[in-house]
């Protein structure tokens, strides 16, 4: 048994030696988006900017305004005040008014639901995404993005950090050019260091969105860890108290 395990072990270390350099060459490293599900003015600002400037396309449909309210610290009132504009119920999941047809028309196709998008994608995903657009004559609406080449969303949070051009490298022998760096033209509303904590504000709004349990679970895992150990602390005890005399 013992060396049934070991073999198993030594695989899964193998996998995983294996599957890095795999990962790794997937693209460049995204950088770190730095969330903090125990900051609650983050998550605030966080839920503030995404209704502002991403629900209008975007739905939450797996969170409710009510259960927002509660986790984040807010009063129903203020979030129906401030974070609903469909005129939904507390107790409604953040849909759009947008309906299908005019998504379609506007985008090609109905922007997707966010609930889950950082659990697809991760925190640096999103984090980098929200960063890497810039702009583009070439496509429909005048925007592209770096990391997401040929999305067809705009980039919604322009106001804020100004509008980016991108600077190609040399051709390629098929005659394609790689973005080397994405370069701020013309400043926005806010400086880098005051886009960056926005976009990582959003980035952990939809974290927490993804999974609203986590900030109660892992401020019970604590709890749970310090019990597990006492719990192991009195059983070791026990185990002495009974083996004494056998030993």
């Amino acid at each position: 048994m013992t060396k049934f395990l070991a073999t198993i072990l030594a695989a899964t270390f193998a996998l995983g030696f294996a599957a890095a350099p795999a990962k790794a060459a997937e693209g460049e490293a995204l950088p770190h988006a730095g969330t903090d599900l125990g900051d609650k003015a983050s998550l605030q600002r966080g839920a503030r900017d995404f209704m502002n400037y991403c629900s209008g396309c975007h739905s939450l449909s797996y969170l409710r305004y009510s259960r927002m309210a509660e986790d984040l610290g807010l009063s129903e009132d203020d979030v129906q005040a401030n974070l609903n504009f469909t005129g939904g119920k507390p107790g409604e999941q953040v849909h759009v008014a947008l309906t299908e047809a005019d998504g379609t028309q506007f985008f090609g196709k109905m922007p997707p639901d966010l609930s889950v998008i950082a659990r697809v994608r991760g925190s640096d995903w999103i984090y980098s995404y929200l960063k890497s657009f810039y702009l583009d004559e070439s496509r429909p609406l005048g925007w592209n993005n770096k990391l997401f080449p040929n999305a067809s969303m705009p980039n919604p949070l322009w106001e804020l950090q100004g509008l980016q051009h991108a600077e190609y490298g040399e051709a390629t022998a098929g005659g394609d050019r790689a973005i080397e760096k994405l370069v701020l033209a013309q400043p926005g509303t806010q400086t880098p260091a005051q886009f960056d904590q926005t976009v990582r504000d959003i980035t952990a709004f939809l974290e927490y969105a993804g999974e609203p349990a986590a900030l109660k679970r892992q401020s019970l895992g604590v709890w749970v860890i310090l019990f597990l150990a006492f719990f192991t602390f009195l059983a070791f005890l026990l185990k002495k108290e009974y083996w004494r005399d056998v030993h």
